[in-house]
């Protein structure tokens, strides 16, 4: 077996796992669904079900979109500005979700508003997001990996995002939230101009 054909292979099982998952979660709940329910329905074993996924946790906090944004975003001309960069890149991974992937998403979405202790390691993965991100933007800004300015950024950049994007997020990016996006951090900039000296 060749090897695109094998990680061609692992992606589709990696996503029948998840969609039984979610399905499932949404027929009986998180807590009552139970990994060997999830392998039953995904048709693998529960051995299979942990090489792809160490938790049960991890079917809802796992996604492939991190690596697939900060690629989109790396490929963006040198010239676009950062923050274009950032919001084109994202822009690029959404729009090209099936409305399957949508689904899938917005019912994640819900169990991250639902279930306390799912909520809790999403904002850990929030963190470890803005640490991926801080390391693109200075990439970018041609700044060590810790400089200051591009974490700044980074903070501010994702501030706005969780404040305007994840609201909506159920039906799904549009095109207009990442405009709302950018005249926000407009406005930000804007009010934190007085704080310099």
């Amino acid at each position: 077996m060749t090897s695109g054909l094998r990680e061609r292979k692992k992606a589709k099982t990696r996503a029948a796992i998840r969609d039984a998952a979610m399905r499932l979660f949404t027929e009986h709940g998180y807590a009552a669904t139970t990994v060997e329910q999830i392998a039953e329905a995904s048709e693998v074993s529960p051995s299979t079900f942990f090489r792809y996924f160490p938790t049960k946790e991890d079917v809802v906090l796992t996604d492939d979109y991190d690596p697939q944004i900060l690629a989109a975003i790396r490929d963006q001309p040198a010239e676009t500005p950062v923050v274009e960069a950032v919001l084109l890149g994202m822009r690029e991974v959404f729009d090209r979700f099936t409305e399957d992937e949508w689904v899938s998403e917005r019912r994640r979405q819900e169990l991250f508003r639902t279930v306390p202790e799912l909520k809790a390691r999403q904002q850990q993965q929030t963190l470890d997001a803005v640490d991926m991100l801080a390391g693109v933007i200075a990439e970018r800004l041609g700044v060590p990996a810790d400089d200051a300015g591009a974490r700044a950024l980074t903070g501010a950049l994702v501030g706005v995002l969780l404040a305007f994007l994840y609201p909506s997020h159920t039906a799904g990016f549009q095109p207009d939230d990442f405009d709302r996006v950018k005249r926000a951090l407009i406005s930000v900039r804007e009010h934190l101009a007085p704080l310099e000296p």
